[in-house]
């Protein structure tokens, strides 16, 4: 989902609380749950709920806001959001795929991850995708900073343009130009990169 040329004047960020829930759920339902009802809970520990239907993920994912073990930017406009991109803390996020293989080549774990980044279909192709991604290391940068994993699909090879509605968590070379470093190859076409984040004061 390479949208550039954000107009960052329509749009600001907020933070995934109780009190923002209303617009993140006005979004997911307006996208049918999101890839099947999943709510954006794939990457959240195992439990009862997780993976038991759209409803019982809606639940799940109010919960994890609500006791603040689930974060993401929100971008909004206006009142309404329009994006959101997911990060937390490896013991909040500790679900990813290829997930064997990251484990056995991984030296050692991050302090904060990105997961997940979706845009509204009407926001698309208009760099949405950079300002959930900025949002989101603006706000582990509040949090005290440190290394931060990313997953982004790596299409560097790739000559066939693949549908955005598939990019779950952006391109190796949006991150790049955000000023991640590519670490590793993870499973097919996705990559593990890092970046530090300096400790806002």
């Amino acid at each position: 989902m390479a949208d550039d040329g954000a107009d960052r004047g329509a749009y600001t960020i907020a933070e995934l609380t109780a009190e923002t829930w209303p617009a993140f759920d006005d979004l997911v339902l307006r996208h049918n749950g999101i890839f099947g009802g999943c709510w954006c809970i794939w990457f959240h520990p195992d439990s009862e709920e997780r993976g038991q239907g759209a409803e019982a993920n809606r639940a799940l994912k109010r919960r994890y806001v609500e006791a603040g073990a689930a974060h993401a930017a929100l971008v909004m406009d206006g009142d309404e959001a329009v994006a959101w991109a997911e990060y937390g803390t490896p013991a909040e996020l500790p679900t990813l795929h290829h997930l064997k293989q990251y484990d056995a080549e991984k030296t050692g774990d991050p302090d904060y991850r990105i997961t997940c980044v979706f845009v509204d279909r009407r926001h698309r192709r208009r760099g949405v995708t950079e300002l959930a991604i900025r949002g989101a290391l603006d706000h582990i940068a509040a949090r005290g900073g440190g290394v931060v994993e990313s997953y982004p699909h790596d299409l560097t090879e790739q000559t066939k343009k693949m549908s955005s509605s598939f990019l779950y968590n952006g391109t190796r070379r949006l991150y790049e130009r955000l000023g991640f470093t590519y670490v590793r190859p993870k499973g097919l076409k996705n990559c593990v990169m890092s970046i530090e984040v300096p400790a806002r004061p």
